[in-house]
C-alpha cells in the first residue's frame, strides 16, 4: 500500500471559513490524500460567526488536528513529507508573518517550512481594498515561490449559487496539487 499524500489546511481569521472547511470535505473523500489542519483563535471566532460550526465539528473532516501553538507537531519540520499547504481563508496579519518568516505559530511555522522545503504554498488572502504593505507582502511571498490566491469568483463560469462558486475557487485552488477536482468545476474552454 503506498503512503498518503499529506496536505496542511490552515485557517486565519479572515473571512470565507467556508473556504478551508470545503478543501477538508472535498479531501475526506479522497483516500489518497491527508489532511493536516490548523486553525487559529481568530479563525475559531470565524468558524463559529459565519458557519456556526465548533472546533470539533471542523476537526471531524481532518485526518490530523494540530493546535496553533504545538510548535513541536510534525508539520513544523521539513523532514515531516508533504506535498504543502493551503491558507485558506488568509488574513493580513498571517500573510505579513509568512512574508516576514515570523514563525510565531503553527500556520506561519508551516508556511515557513514549505517554503524552505521549496514545496507549493497556496495563500488565499482575504481583505479589500489593499493598501500598500498588503501588496508588498503579496509580493514578497510571491518571490519566495508562493502563489498568492485571492477567492475571487469567475463570472464566465455563470455559476448559480455561492455554492458553486466556492466550489470552483477551491478546485482550481486544489488542482495545482493534483488533487482530482473534475466534479468540482469545469475548466475554461474559451467560446
Amino acid at each position: 500500500m503506498s503512503e498518503k499524500k499529506r496536505l496542511i489546511i490552515a485557517m486565519t481569521g479572515a473571512t470565507g471559513a467556508i473556504y478551508g472547511l470545503r478543501m477538508l470535505q472535498v479531501l475526506q473523500e479522497q483516500p489518497e490524500w491527508e489532511t493536516h489542519l490548523v486553525i487559529s483563535s481568530a479563525g475559531l471566532v470565524n468558524l463559529k460567526h459565519e458557519l456556526g460550526m465548533s472546533r470539533d465539528e471542523l476537526s471531524a473532516f481532518a485526518d490530523v488536528t494540530h493546535g496553533i501553538h504545538d510548535i513541536a507537531a510534525t508539520i513544523s519540520s521539513g523532514g515531516f513529507k508533504t506535498e504543502g499547504m493551503i491558507v485558506a481563508p488568509c488574513s493580513m496579519k498571517t500573510l505579513s508573518s509568512i512574508a516576514h518568516g515570523f514563525g510565531d505559530n503553527l500556520i506561519s511555522r508551516g508556511a515557513d517550512v514549505v517554503l524552505k522545503e521549496r514545496r507549493r504554498l497556496v495563500v488565499m488572502p482575504r481583505e479589500t481594498p489593499l493598501h500598500l504593505v498588503h501588496i508588498r507582502n503579496m509580493g514578497t511571498v510571491t518571490e519566495m515561490g508562493g502563489i498568492i490566491f485571492p477567492p475571487m469568483p469567475a463570472f464566465y463560469s455563470k455559476t448559480n449559487s455561492i455554492d458553486e462558486m466556492v466550489n470552483e475557487t477551491i478546485g482550481r485552488v486544489l488542482d495545482m496539487f493534483g488533487v482530482d477536482v473534475s466534479d468540482l468545476y469545469t475548466p475554461w474552454e474559451g467560446f
